[in-house]
């Protein structure tokens, strides 16, 4: 019986990770890596603005769950998406990154502990504190942004 269970554990594994395996795209690698990731960290960082913007119905369990999803996106090693030679193609990347990588890297550790930080405040229930660490962290997410995303794709 655990043999049985065993099996069909890692089939279903298998098949929930072939949507994944699907995003990358073969020629451009690097490129998919980051934006997947940061696919994710939109997708999590998106509801808790509606929530803060009063859009949705604020949740401290819900928000929390979100912060937390966040925290743990956020730690993810997308600095190996950022290999050299990887500013070329389909990127919204400019290549600043590349050539002030120290400043990249600092502004996304400033991120990372924000991200850890918003995790630990909403897990204490405080509305008001877990808003404004939600805006304290969205300001990480805006310095590197304004210096190192462009509006349009690159090519």
């Amino acid at each position: 019986m655990k043999k049985l269970t065993l099996t069909s554990a890692l089939s279903g594994l298998i098949w929930l990770s072939l949507p994944s395996m699907a995003h990358i795209e073969q020629s451009e690698p690097f490129q998919s890596l980051r934006q997947s990731y940061f696919a994710l960290l939109g997708m999590t960082f998106a509801p808790m603005g509606d929530m803060v913007k009063g859009k949705i119905e604020w949740d401290d369990d819900r928000f929390s769950s979100w912060a937390n999803d966040l925290h743990h996106v956020a730690q993810v090693g997308v600095e190996r998406g950022f290999a050299p030679g990887s500013e070329q193609g389909t990127t919204r990347a400019k290549p600043e990154i590349w050539s002030n990588m120290t400043d990249f890297q600092s502004k996304l550790e400033d991120f990372r502990a924000a991200a850890a930080k918003l995790a630990e405040i909403a897990a204490q229930g405080d509305s008001a504190a877990s808003r404004e660490q939600f805006i304290a962290t969205g300001g990480t997410c805006k310095a590197c942004h304004d210096e190192y995303k462009s509006k349009d794709y690159l090519y």
